[in-house]
């Protein structure tokens, strides 16, 4: 029986092995150096014979193949698992400088050849031999304290032996265009235990910045200044100049745990053997960098998006035939890669008798080493209140590509929208409240039911007699027929009053304005910095757009300041609502501290307020 159940069990794991997918591949460094072994590995998943390695004619073979193989089996939840690994290594010593390709090599399964991948090694030239004295660090006190030899054994570890080092992708650049910064550590000869126990950065002033993440700290091998330095980047981020001129980045400060030897005054001949070492701290500055940023050419397109990067634009409708006060939207679609989060919206030329309201907009965003990728989507929702043939013109989108270093404009194709008449479109007309989200709004009910007015039936009629200026007369008849008449009067003046939507747009403006308010101080309380801005940015155009009964997709900055001083807003005023403006747009994505936040808080509220007071 044990031997049935042992044949059984070798017939399993052979099955489980047969129907696994073959894996056949070879890995070495991606870097290694002149004159020094490195090790290349064929490994296979499957029991395999008949390796056949390409010649190694860019390298010297030092050793091997040595064969290595391992296997486990695990059972989870009775469903069992089993892996195998046969693995090949060989010894190789690069043989001049460059970058090679060593060959696919293959083997055998079942009968059946596998190819692996070929590998691609650049190998660095050796380290230049150096004329400096290497630094003593014998204490010339025996006497001195761990703090003391410590700081003396930090001294000794020599610049040229680690060091940071501030890369950027650019130094001349234009406005809002995309940098790479890196800061990247070198060392080389020395034991480093810790990398980033301590790090000060600088506040990137004149920047919006967005951190990548780099997840785990992997380190490489790279030949500078004629020495070979294992490396690894510590901190990466993408930054976007906000201004012309030359803005200089101030050093960035690190630290780094080493392990060094102590040699303080050997006490026993097993100290001198084995070696005694100490943990110190070694500081570290990544020197500070000035980047050229130049202003954008002149000769910006009409409606200017803000875009610089490389873009494309595309659209969509939800319907061309339909009725009057019936609801359509139309989508825009914004990809590239650039400065996606700052691009402005759009304006649609919409025909004359079209209601149309605030924009939904959702970005879907991720960062990339060359910049902002990904997609904006923009949902208009419209109404037409009259039937007809109405066009919506191609919507026109201009951007700066930072590769033909020139402004572009791309545009949408056009729609032509055909709306049937209905027979009564005021009253069919869909109600939308203007200060809720698309997803909220409803049909309200299309009829109303009549008022019976009828005589009622023989059955229901009271035949008690009602005398003129009796109490039951008051009581029956002329009250509820004065507050009949008074509900009419102020149902009808309230329908004519909505029915102009710029009327009441412009009178609930600062309501609307203070409810936004009241989400952003919430926002502000919990910490959510970008959601916090996003909210003092549209309580701020929405009321402008409110108050001066202008659709939000038309008003920029560039416009704003003239209409507010036509209006006779004073100077003062008109440049604390662009603060408020500029500073709500980029804070989001550049560092601020909580009394920033409430800094602008308590400007964008009291901007409000002095809009208020005046004749807009």
């Amino acid at each position: 029986m044990k031997k049935i159940l042992l044949i059984l069990f070798t017939f399993s794991m052979a099955m489980n092995a047969y129907n696994q997918d073959v894996e056949f591949k070879a890995s070495a460094p991606e870097r290694v150096i002149m004159g020094k072994p490195f090790q290349l590995t064929y490994s296979v998943n499957q029991r395999a014979k008949d390796l056949r390695a390409p010649e190694f004619t860019d390298f010297d073979y030092v050793a091997g193949p040595y064969t290595s193989q391992s296997s486990s089996t695990t059972f989870t939840n009775g469903k069992r698992t089993s892996t195998f690994n046969l693995t090949y290594t060989y010894t190789l010593m690069p043989n001049k400088e460059g970058s090679f390709t060593i060959p696919p090599a293959t083997i055998k399964v079942d009968g059946d050849q596998y190819t692996s991948n070929g590998v691609r090694i650049t190998v660095l030239p050796p380290d230049q031999p150096t004329n400096q004295a290497t630094v003593s660090s014998q204490d010339r006190q025996n006497n001195q304290t761990k703090t003391e030899r410590q700081q003396t054994e930090t001294s000794n570890v020599a610049s040229e032996n680690i060091f940071m080092r501030t890369l950027v992708s650019k130094t001349k650049v234009h406005e809002q265009e995309a940098i790479l910064l890196s800061y990247k550590i070198y060392f080389a000869g020395v034991d480093v235990t810790q990398m980033t126990p301590n790090t000060r950065l600088p506040e990137f002033k004149g920047f919006l910045k967005q951190e990548l993440e780099l997840g785990e700290i992997q380190t490489d091998l790279e030949h500078y200044n004629g020495r070979n330095y294992q490396t690894a980047i510590l901190y990466r981020t993408l930054l976007f100049p906000q201004r012309s001129g030359d803005i200089t980045i101030d050093p960035a400060h690190f630290e780094a745990a080493l392990r060094v030897q102590n040699r303080a005054q050997v006490r026993s001949i097993f100290d001198d053997f084995f070696g005694s070492y100490t943990t110190v701290t070694k500081p570290l500055i990544a020197p500070a960098v000035t980047i050229h940023v130049a202003s954008l050419p002149t000769g910006k397109p009409a409606g200017f998006s803000g875009g610089v990067g490389q873009f494309d634009i595309s659209s969509k409708i939800s319907t061309t035939e339909l009725q009057a006060n019936e609801a359509i939207t139309l989508t825009l679609f914004i990809q590239g890669i650039g400065n996606m989060k700052l691009l402005k919206t759009p304006s649609v030329d919409w025909p004359e008798g079209f209601e149309v309201y605030d924009p939904k907009v959702t970005n879907n965003f991720k960062n990339t080493t060359a910049g902002i990728s990904g997609t904006k989507t923009i949902e208009f929702l419209a109404i037409p209140r009259a039937g007809g043939t109405y066009t919506i013109p191609a919507i026109p989108f201009s951007y700066y590509d930072t590769q033909a270093d020139t402004y572009k404009t791309i545009t949408t194709p056009e729609y032509t929208l055909n709306i049937a008449r209905t027979n009564n479109e005021a009253e069919n007309a869909t109600v939308v409240n203007p200060y809720v989200q698309k997803e909220d709004i409803q049909q309200l009910g299309t009829d109303i039911r009549y008022i019976y007015t009828n005589a009622l039936p023989d059955s229901k009629k009271h035949h008690t007699t009602i005398s003129f200026g009796s109490l039951t007369f008051w009581l029956c008849y002329l009250i509820p027929a004065s507050i009949a008449a008074l509900l009419f009067i102020i149902f009808r003046k309230r329908i004519k009053e909505n029915a102009d939507i710029t009327r009441v747009r412009y009178k609930k403006a600062n309501k609307v304005a203070q409810r936004r308010l009241k989400n952003a101080a919430l926002l502000l309380k919990n910490n959510q910095k970008e959601r916090f801005y996003e909210e003092i940015e549209r309580a701020a155009w929405t009321y402008l757009s409110d108050r001066l009964s202008i659709p939000t997709a038309q008003l920029n900055k560039e416009n704003i300041a003239q209409i507010l001083e036509t209006k006779g807003v004073a100077e003062l005023i008109i440049k604390q609502v662009l603060h408020v403006l500029s500073t709500a747009e980029f804070a989001r994505y550049a560092p601020t501290t909580d009394n920033e936040m409430q800094g602008i808080y308590d400007e964008t509220t009291k901007i409000i307020n002095q809009l208020e007071n005046c004749k807009l």
